[in-house]
């Protein structure tokens, strides 16, 4: 139940009455108020503010979207009426943006409205694919078959998600440690090195010593210009990914780094055959399965290709055959694809893709962490290094002052 905030005339005596009901949308806000003799006039949501935080995916995770589209396909599939079934699916929501937009979505289909046409209106929250699988299950009268295969759709895509930043958390942690050991001896260590010196007449710091010197009186009188470029610098190459160019840039990188590279072609892969196998599966024309996976993929390059592919298609080639050259994706999915057009079973052949890339992205994962930390160990290896030499260095130095003095006394 959510809880609405009206605004009613009484017609008895003309006066205006503001109070708050619960109910399940506005519209059942609408009648009990009219059940109390009174006329609404406005009715908002007294979650209003929720409204924004639709707006924003990361209020609604991918599973809740999964829960919500599991429950939704069990109480579909047990017989419940569409309405019914959202209003049972809402009351066990947990999540305040996503119940939200349950209950206007409940109000919109109770208008006339169809269950896509009502997600579409939230798309940061129900993405392209999603509306499209809906709409082909309503269409067809197999929504319940369509949510199911979404529900899955999204627990593989979250899953290689999870997986790539699990191979990066080590290297991250790793980094930070190093930027704060290094921080640490520059600022405190080192002057103190320097301190020590200073009252010997003659004495010089070795060369490393006195960069890294510099450095530090650099790093402690200038703190807050260090900080500050780093935030402007994070902040505009954030802005610059998303713009046109900057995508580009970094969506050729990832497809031709190395390693890397080979890890971003092969969830692309993964992503496209998946996204493709579910879409077929659920009856939607493979000129509309192009442009949504297109989407779906998020890769500007891959996207171009599925663009040419479709116009081919229209000129009556095969999907395979469009697909076959094309360095934007690896040779198996043509192969795939190509199999599948001639038996009839693309939705199958896709599937076995999916799950052939994902294993490969499994692979991958474990190859590159097995790469990244000999290759964090040498690097941590050279700074610890080169800030012992930077603090022995100098007191070396002092002891061999002593001991030719103690020599020379003699």
């Amino acid at each position: 139940m959510l809880t609405y905030h009206y605004t009613a005339r009484n017609p008895s005596t003309g006066q205006k009455v503001q109070a708050d009901v619960e109910a399940d949308n506005e519209l059942a806000a609408a009648k009990l108020i009219r059940k109390e003799g009174l006329v609404p006039i406005d009715i908002k949501s007294a979650d209003a503010g929720l409204g924004g935080l639709t707006k924003k995916l990361n209020h609604v995770k991918a599973k809740d979207r999964v829960l919500f589209s599991r429950q939704l396909a069990t109480l579909i599939n047990a017989g419940l009426p569409i309405i019914q079934s959202l209003r049972s699916v809402g009351d066990q929501t947990q999540n305040k943006p996503l119940k939200l937009i349950i209950s206007k979505v409940v109000t919109d289909v109770e208008s006339g409205s169809t269950l896509a046409k009502s997600l579409r209106k939230y798309p940061k929250v129900f993405s392209a694919v999603y509306v499209s699988l809906v709409e082909a299950g309503e269409t067809s009268g197999t929504l319940d078959k369509s949510l199911e295969r979404l529900a899955v759709q999204q627990e593989k895509d979250a899953d290689i998600v999870s997986k790539i930043r699990g191979a990066m958390t080590y290297p991250i942690i790793v980094v930070l440690v190093m930027g704060a050991v290094l921080a640490f001896m520059l600022v405190k260590v080192l002057p103190q090195v320097q301190t020590l010196y200073a009252g010997l007449p003659g004495a010089q710091l070795p060369f490393i010593t006195t960069i890294l010197l510099s450095l530090s009186h650099f790093v402690t009188k200038f703190w807050w210009v260090v900080i500050l470029l780093i935030v402007v610098g994070v902040i505009a190459l954030l802005r610059w990914s998303k713009t046109s160019s900057g995508k580009k840039v970094f969506d050729r990188f990832k497809m031709r780094a190395g390693p890397i590279g080979k890890l971003y072609m092969k969830v692309y892969m993964a992503r496209f055959s998946r996204t493709a196998s579910t879409l077929v599966a659920s009856g939607v024309p493979i000129i509309q399965v192009l442009d949504i996976t297109g989407e779906a993929v998020d890769n500007v390059y891959i996207k171009e290709s599925l663009r040419k592919a479709t116009e081919k298609i229209k000129a009556g080639k095969a999907l395979s055959v469009t697909l076959q050259d094309d360095p934007n994706f690896l040779s198996l999915v043509p192969q795939m694809l190509s199999i599948g057009e001639e038996s009839g079973s693309m939705e199958q052949m896709l599937e076995r893709a999916a799950e052939y890339y994902e294993k490969e992205v499994d692979n991958e994962v474990a190859s590159i962490s097995s790469i990244i930390e000999p290759i964090l160990m040498i690097v941590l290896g050279v700074v610890a290094l080169i800030i012992v030499a930077a603090v022995l260095l100098p007191i070396y130095g002092l002891a061999n002052q002593g001991l030719g003095s103690g020599s020379g006394g003699v």
